[in-house]
């Protein structure tokens, strides 16, 4: 089963980041039900090690958190492939992914080493942008420069990841307080 742990977002965020999305006309834009941040991205797991990691999931202990909305960017080199919001990387944010990425070692899962850049995608764009459409993603990024959000977080999940030809599904398997 393909899956990850991340942080769901609280609808009056989902909200924002929607009408965000208004102005976008190039890309797919990424369900509001979608929206979240990415802790670990799991890949594809047996049942049975997602049912350990859940259990080591359920004894980490944190507070909510304030997550900082400051901006938003492009992924993907000159021809751009994803849209993100960008989230500022605190040490709270940053201890629980590790206390996640933890979670995941003890339940036998080896994930690669990488940097943390927490943002929420908004949009997926085609392999192969014209320049008009390049052009129209600058502009909107330039208008949309001073995008702030603050909000907070009291949960994070483990998901499913279900993809499809329209795009992929997630959904909630569990869910674990922030307190």
């Amino acid at each position: 089963m393909r899956a990850f742990v991340g942080l769901p977002l609280p609808d009056a965020a989902l909200d924002v980041l929607e009408r965000l999305q208004e102005g976008l006309t190039v890309g797919r834009h990424v369900p509001t039900e979608n929206m979240h941040l990415t802790l670990a991205f799991l890949d594809d797991q047996p049942e049975a090690v997602l049912e350990t990691l859940h259990q080591s999931l359920a004894e980490i202990s944190a507070p909510p958190l304030t997550l900082s909305f400051r901006g938003l960017d492009t992924f993907g080199g000159k021809l751009p492939r994803v849209l993100a919001a960008e989230v500022q990387a605190t040490p709270e944010l940053t201890q629980l992914r590790g206390r996640v990425r933890s979670a995941c070692r003890e339940a036998g899962l080896d994930l690669p080493r990488e940097r943390f850049r927490p943002h929420v995608t908004l949009a997926r764009f085609p392999r192969h942008l014209e320049a008009g459409q390049v052009e129209k993603i600058a502009r909107y990024l330039a208008g949309a420069a001073g995008f702030r959000l603050d909000c907070e977080v009291e949960r994070f999940a483990l998901f499913q990841s279900t993809l499809a030809p329209q795009g992929a599904r997630y959904d909630m398997l569990a869910e674990y307080e922030l307190q």
